[in-house]
């Protein structure tokens, strides 16, 4: 991530989903959480509506000249666009309103999500029920259709909130399994090939390419993020659940941050939890300032390499709980500015 993106100065964001159905609610709380420069604000997603809401949905009502609709077992490719790529795009642009509603004026970054070409291959089924992940040349269509539909998303954001600079992030939870072979086929019997690492790679550096130098983000809340893959395909940022890193990731961790990537670090439950009340924000960023010393990494570049997220998606909370936790990683993010030691 290059310097003249800033993502220092905006050091806490969520990762995109929130709970309830209610667009204007969810604008409010993601704007209003990060007020006076205290995070990056973002463009919610509300799974709870259904169907279309959720972050594949929405992003399948993204694609060009490629649609999707529901079986009980998940999304599949249609012919044309039917009911459900008709509401994914309705409520897309519902909880564009909304935003475009609490950000008059802004000026700062803004975080849009979609999922990510492999987790979107994995994911999607073709006509015999079969992911899109065992098939190259129907990857390559995917990849092609979301890279035309993300140009005109990212477009349509900046028309409506022109003092935004806009952040993209790819979500990529199925990635490693994708790079390991570990997604399984239809039948549940056997698990597709492993994709090459350097067709993986590629595809994404396309993709990333799409925000035209802007700000980048691939976020994985799963564990064995592949950070080096990462950083090579051009991500200027990682996102991912803090909890999940071994000591087997760090080495990559210190190699990441020296290169100038910046981590996106979920160290806030994503749902609440008796046993961690958020009462410490000094204490949810402790593991971290322990990290940093033992990488012998510079403590001054904590408010520079690091962003303060909740573990994953919000979706599962209660909406107290939502804004609760967003409002913990903004002053989260502060303690670790104002004491990086």
């Amino acid at each position: 991530m290059s310097e003249k993106s800033g993502f220092s100065a905006s050091a806490a964001t969520g990762i995109g989903s929130m709970p309830g159905g209610d667009a204007r609610e969810a604008a409010r709380t993601v704007t209003g959480s990060f007020a006076d420069g205290q995070g990056m604000p973002y463009l919610a997603e509300l799974p709870a509506r259904g169907p279309g809401a959720d972050m594949t949905g929405r992003t399948i009502g993204l694609l060009v000249e490629m649609y999707g609709h529901v079986e009980p077992s998940g999304w599949r490719v249609s012919d044309r666009p039917g009911r459900d790529t008709r509401r994914a795009r309705s409520w897309l642009g519902e909880d564009l309103d909304a935003l475009e509603e609490f950000t008059q004026g802004y000026e700062g970054l803004l975080k849009v999500q979609a999922v990510g070409p492999w987790t979107l291959a994995a994911g999607l089924e073709l006509r015999g029920g079969e992911a899109m992940l065992g098939d190259p040349g129907a990857c390559r269509d995917l990849a092609g259709s979301l890279a035309e539909g993300l140009r005109a998303h990212l477009a349509e954001v900046r028309r409506r909130i022109p003092g935004a600079e806009v952040v993209l992030q790819l979500d990529e939870p199925s990635l490693t399994a994708v790079l390991l072979g570990r997604v399984r086929s239809a039948s549940g019997y056997r698990t597709y090939r492993a994709v090459d690492r350097q067709v993986v790679e590629g595809t994404l550096r396309e993709l990333l390419a799409v925000n035209g130098g802007g700000p980048t983000v691939v976020h994985s809340c799963a564990p064995e993020v592949p950070f080096a893959l990462l950083r090579r395909a051009g991500a200027g940022a990682v996102s991912f659940d803090f909890s999940l890193l071994t000591e087997r990731e760090e080495e990559a961790i210190g190699e990441a941050v020296e290169g100038g990537t910046q981590l996106l670090l979920g160290v806030v439950p994503g749902l609440e939890a008796a046993s961690t009340p958020l009462s410490d924000p000094g204490g949810s960023v402790k593991e971290v300032r322990t990290l940093w010393s033992r990488l012998g990494l510079n403590p001054g570049t904590l408010s520079e390499s690091v962003v303060i997220t909740p573990s994953c998606g919000l979706a599962g909370a209660s909406p107290a709980y939502a804004r609760a936790a967003l409002a913990h990683c903004a002053r989260a993010a502060r303690s670790l500015a104002d004491n990086p030691e």
